[in-house]
């Protein structure tokens, strides 16, 4: 997508497959005008490749997309969404908050990209903790830990997604930094980027500043990540 990316998650245990995000969608990326509308395209600055989208990804690795039984979403922007319906059978998680702000009309959202009519698993209670910060207990049957962090803000149920895999963490931050030089300079230009893009920049300032305790505290405990920065896992 232009200068930008998005960085999708896929999770393999034994004969299934977890995706955190699941990016632009496979109809999306042949008929980007139609299922997206050109305004958008053309402020966002998207380049369509079907080789890069999470289906066609999976099927590079050598692995059968029809494994992804569960989809964890940050939030429900197009850009994230997009390839849901690419896989029709899995369970999509997602904060109350989000769908809520999904289903109430905002313009920012493409009703089309749930039309499939996924199971969905709604999350709205904080029912646990990680690393201090709040957190929601992903219900998925797996060998990993799973949690939503609500980094609230960017839309109004926007979460990052924290996964124990082989007693490390990975830190997915979503779209609560758009480049990870915003840890450190928080007066970075993408900053006038993201406060537009803000359903309450107020929040999202406040998420974001979670995020950098976070790090600072224990990044070196985690890997961490965010959506859309290319200089990010290469």
């Amino acid at each position: 997508m232009g200068s930008a990316i998005g960085h999708c998650l896929l999770i393999e245990e034994d004969d299934k497959l977890v995706l955190i995000d699941s990016g632009i969608g496979l109809l999306e990326s042949k008929e980007p005008e139609k299922r997206l509308g050109k305004e958008l395209i053309e402020v966002t600055g998207f380049e369509f490749d079907e080789s890069l989208i999470a289906i066609r990804q999976i099927e590079k690795l050598g692995l059968n997309p029809e494994k992804v039984e569960h989809i964890i979403c940050s939030h429900l922007d197009p850009d994230h969404i997009g390839g849901l319906m690419d896989f029709p059978k899995a369970k999509v998680h997602v904060s109350k908050e989000e769908y809520e702000a999904f289903k109430g009309g905002d313009e920012r959202y493409l009703q089309q990209q749930l039309d499939h009519d996924p199971d969905l698993k709604l999350y709205e209670v904080n029912d646990a903790e990680w690393f201090g910060v709040a957190a929601r207990k992903v219900a998925v049957s797996s060998e990993s830990e799973l949690y939503l962090i609500p980094l609230f803000g960017h839309t109004l149920g926007h979460c990052g997604v924290a996964i124990k895999a082989n007693d490390e963490w990975i830190f997915y931050v979503g779209d609560a930094y758009y480049l990870r030089a915003e840890i450190e300079d928080k007066n970075h230009p993408v900053d006038q980027l993201a406060t537009i893009r803000a359903v309450d920049n107020e929040m999202r300032l406040e998420s974001l500043d979670k995020v950098r305790e976070l790090i600072h505290n224990f990044g070196n405990e985690m890997d961490y990540f965010g959506y859309h920065d290319p200089t990010e896992l290469k």
